[in-house]
């Protein structure tokens, strides 16, 4: 199996749930919802953007302080 080199200011599908503190169904689930976009990577290893990873991250720390 052929690894991808993964471009900067990108994280992988395990990197993104480790920083949301959530599996990767629940990745997936975002991603379905809209509330995460794929930013490269093949469908079956994405990649997201580490800004809308951190910023999903912080509006879910806001929500569940509230």
């Amino acid at each position: 199996m052929e690894s991808q080199i993964i471009r900067p200011g990108h994280l992988t599908a395990h990197q993104t749930a480790h920083v949301l503190g959530v599996g990767l169904d629940a990745v997936r689930q975002m991603v379905k919802r809209g509330q995460l976009t794929r930013s490269g990577g093949t469908p079956r290893q994405p990649w997201y953007a580490v800004e809308d990873v951190t910023a999903l991250a912080a509006k879910r720390r806001t929500l569940d302080a509230a």
